[in-house]
């Protein structure tokens, strides 16, 4: 059985700017706090958090929307690549930040205090100036 969830939250930028750091190396690493090797070309793969996290981009809809296929070192022998869908939309304060993470394997759901944990909440911080 896959494992679907969503996450959301107001991350203090633009959607251009959380966009744009998202698929460039360099801001990827600098608001997550981790190695980035990312691309903002549609069919490039890409790899962060020191190879732990890697795919390829399937859809790019600048400042609002990234489709990945997504996948850790931790998914089982053989199975196939998850499903990230970011949404981006201009919310007071900033950015409404939504993440659908879909065909994930059984024990999927340990991903969703991951992306609070790795990715909100240093986001927050970053694009705060915190």
């Amino acid at each position: 059985m896959c494992v679907t969830f969503e996450v959301s939250g107001i991350i203090p930028a633009s959607p251009e700017a959380i966009y744009t750091a998202w698929l460039d190396s360099a801001g990827h690493a600098a608001m997550t706090g981790a190695p980035a090797q990312v691309s903002a070309v549609s069919g490039a793969p890409f790899s962060v958090w020191d190879g732990y996290i890697s795919g390829t981009n399937l859809e790019l809809e600048p400042g609002r929307r990234i489709l990945q296929a997504w996948r850790t070192t931790g998914f089982p022998p053989g199975a196939p690549d998850s499903r990230l869908e970011i949404r981006l939309a201009a919310h007071a304060g900033g950015t409404q930040v939504n993440i659908h993470h879909s065909a994930l394997p059984e024990d999927g759901m340990q991903y969703y205090q991951g992306w609070i944990e790795y990715y909100f909440t240093p986001m927050k911080a970053y694009f705060s100036g915190k």
